[in-house]
């Protein structure tokens, strides 16, 4: 039988499977293996140290299970603990493995999509404190203005499964306008929160008719099959069968409702504990 060397893909709660969705339709042969750390979510509110903890933990429970490659679709977990965990963690544990972010991929073409080279980047509080996006962005165009918002509570609206509701509404339309106070030349916004695609419908209803947005799963998608492509030692080391597995540090009755949300089909989970 095929020893199974699946791809992981990791966020704290539910977000991870709207870029999930997006990878499985691009490259659907694949093995994956997705975990959320629900248990201990919301990462955004939480300090540099904690997040790394945490998400260094759940690294190492995929590399556990045969993983060659790990996908962190959590833009907090991108922020405050991918670069530490790639340049002092990997070379002690696995060199042969591979962790990657969801920040890097979407900042390398967002300034490709701006003609006024003004661009909004919409996303939690952890992340924009952060400041990974304004940075990161810099380094690939450097003319480019970065503005960001801070929407601390559009992730527990789509988490409660209101953001369809008409209240819903008023928070969409509150932080896009703060957002697009800060500068009026603004042409593309970037939702730098893998919870945000659910209220792309509002957003767009509450943004200019002619702006741009962007949302990550596609971006992130076609940047993991260009990295594949290009790391054959990796992509050789990935086994595919076409499986999928969930996996939840929380309820799986609770995980598997709401992800059928994220994920766009149902969805049975099995729990694991990796609380010290």
């Amino acid at each position: 039988m095929q020893k199974s060397n699946p791809i992981g893909v990791f966020d704290s709660g539910y977000g991870g499977l709207t870029v999930l969705k997006e990878i499985i339709q691009k490259l659907p042969r694949y093995d994956y293996i997705y975990l959320g750390d629900n248990a201990r979510a919301p990462y955004g509110n939480r300090s540099f140290e904690t997040v790394y903890r945490y998400t260094l933990e759940c690294v190492k429970w995929f590399f556990s299970q045969g993983c060659p490659l790990v996908i962190l679709a959590c833009n907090t977990a991108s922020a405050k603990a991918l670069r530490t965990i790639q340049q002092n963690d990997l070379p002690k544990i696995d060199q042969e493995k591979r962790v990657l972010g969801v920040i890097r991929p979407t900042t390398e073409v967002i300034g490709t999509y701006s003609e006024s080279k003004h661009v909004g980047i919409l996303a939690t509080a952890g992340t924009v404190s952060s400041g990974s996006y304004v940075l990161e962005i810099q380094k690939f165009y450097p003319d480019l203005k970065v503005y960001q918002q801070a929407c601390p509570l559009w992730v527990p609206l789509v988490e409660n499964n209101e953001y369809h509701n008409h209240g819903t509404d008023f928070f969409v339309k509150k932080y896009i306008q703060q957002l697009l106070e800060q500068d009026e030349a603004i042409d593309t916004i970037l939702l730098a929160c893998t919870h945000y695609p659910l209220l792309l419908e509002k957003i767009r209803e509450y943004s200019p008719a002619d702006m741009k947005i962007l949302t990550q799963g596609d971006i992130v998608a076609e940047s993991l099959e260009d990295y594949l492509r290009r790391h054959p030692e990796i992509e050789g080391r990935c086994s595919k069968r076409g499986s999928r597995e969930f996996y939840t540090t929380d309820s799986t009755e609770d995980f598997d409702n709401h992800a059928s949300i994220f994920f766009g089909q149902s969805v049975q989970s099995k729990h694991v504990n990796l609380a010290n």
